[in-house]
Formats: C-alpha cells, structure tokens, sequence
C-alpha cells in the first residue's frame, strides 16, 4: 500500500469513527506506528485532520478526497485506458476533456504521444478543458493548444463548473470529447455523482462530433446521480479487461463500440 492509498483509507476510517489512536490504526493498515504518525503529521498540514495526542480526530472538511490522491486506485487500468483513448485521437482535432483520474491520464498519453511531439507549425490538438490540473500539465507542452473554460472551481476534482463554463462551451465546436465519468449503464448511459460537473460534461457531449467514455470495470453496470449523456450519444466506450464480460455485451448491444485496454 503506497501512501496515497493509505492516506485514502485513513480518511475513509476517520470519517466513520471520529478519531484514530496511532498504534490501533498501525495494526489495522499492517504498517509501523512511525508511518502512520507521519501521514497524520502531513494530512493535518493539509487541514486534512486534527492531530491529537497519541491519535487524530475529523476535522471539518469534506472526506471526498482529492483528486491527486485518488489518482492510484486503480492506476496501471487507468493509464492503459488513458494510453487507448489518446490513440483515437487524430491529429489536428479539436478534444473537449472534463476532470478526474482518468481523464487526467488521457491528458498525459497526448502530451507525450510520439507521432504529436514533432515539430511543426501550430498545436497537433487543441485541448478543450474543464480541469485546472489538467490544462496545468499541458500548458508546458507547446505541440498541445489549451483553451479552459473559466467557471467556479471545485475542489475535490479541480474542475472547473457553473454558468461561465456553460456559457463559453456554447461557442465551442469539438470534434472529440472524451469524458471520464463515475458510471456506465446500458440502460441509464454515462453519469456523474456531482450535478455541476454532470451539466459540463453534457455540454462537452452536446457539442463534439464524436463522444468517447472513459470508465475503468469498476463503473460499469453502475449509476450515478445525474446523467452525462444517454447511452445512444456513446460512440466509445474505452474500459480495461476487469470489465465484467456480460456489461460489455450488454453496451455493445447498445449500439456502443467497446475497446478494452
């Protein structure tokens, strides 16, 4: 278990019961009781947590963890998911991308996808996003134009949501977009656990020629709160071989093309 990963079960512990002694949850997570001090130590720097003596107590923040420490469940399937779906990418187009961990990883196989990194006049893509971490990484890449929405910055996904950024997307045209999501059902389409985020990326679909969902196995035969987009609207489906096979059948038969990374 890395640190992120520890850090992410300690705020889950933490969340259910208030308070952790440091020798319990040294026991609990297998680890030294010098490891787990020192995670307090950084995640109360971060108004994470409130250290205590001996322990930790909740502090008043949100326990939907970030982003950033999200990014290693399930990493390897991610980054193959990411590598996929920027292969789908022609040169020269137009990508809307929303936020989170595996939209992110889309991000980083464009930046450094070989045939886009040779020199030439003007961006191999345009990068159309919502997602402050994700127009941060590409910004340095000069091959990559970035264009970001504006709106109001939410902080656990670093995307960027609300009127501004529906009302720039209007005057978009995009010829992809790719939209990580927190669910995928043959029946209720792609969906997301935040409404504000939901309503973006129903705007990057709406207004992209083509729309390619990507969700780790996980997602799938899964819904969430509010709808991105029906299940018709899906070109693309890119997922990882833990899908369960009789979900992909069931979204293939939806009309969805399905490539597994």
């Amino acid at each position: 278990m890395n640190r992120y990963e520890r850090w992410n079960k300690l705020l889950e512990m933490l969340a259910n019961t208030g308070q952790l002694d440091i020798d319990e949850t040294a026991r609990q997570l297998g680890v030294s009781g010098a490891t787990v001090r020192r995670d307090f130590d950084e995640l109360a720097t971060q108004q994470l947590l409130t250290r205590t003596r001996g322990g930790a107590t909740a502090h008043s923040v949100s326990y939907d963890l970030p982003m950033r420490y999200k990014v290693a469940r399930h990493a390897p399937e991610k980054q193959r998911i990411g590598a996929a779906a920027a292969m789908l990418v022609p040169a020269g187009a137009t990508v809307g991308l929303n936020g989170g961990t595996t939209a992110t990883e889309v991000a980083r196989a464009l930046a450094t996808r070989a045939d886009l990194n040779e020199e030439q006049r003007g961006p191999a893509v345009t990068v159309v996003t919502n997602a402050l971490n994700i127009a941060n990484e590409l910004i340095v890449r000069p091959h990559i134009g970035v264009v970001v929405t504006g709106g109001a910055a939410h902080p656990q996904s670093y995307e960027l949501i609300g009127s501004i950024a529906g009302a720039m997307l209007e005057g978009i045209a995009l010829d992809v977009a790719i939209l990580g999501v927190d669910a995928v059902d043959d029946r209720h389409g792609a969906s997301a656990h935040n409404d504000g985020e939901a309503t973006i990326n129903r705007a990057m679909a709406a207004r992209a020629d083509r729309v390619i969902v990507v969700a780790d196995g996980s997602k799938l035969g899964r819904r969430a709160l509010s709808r991105v987009c029906p299940i018709g609207d899906i070109d693309t489906l890119v997922t990882d071989s833990s899908a369960p096979e009789h979900l992909v059948a069931r979204i293939t038969e939806a009309g969805v093309r399905v490539i597994t990374a």
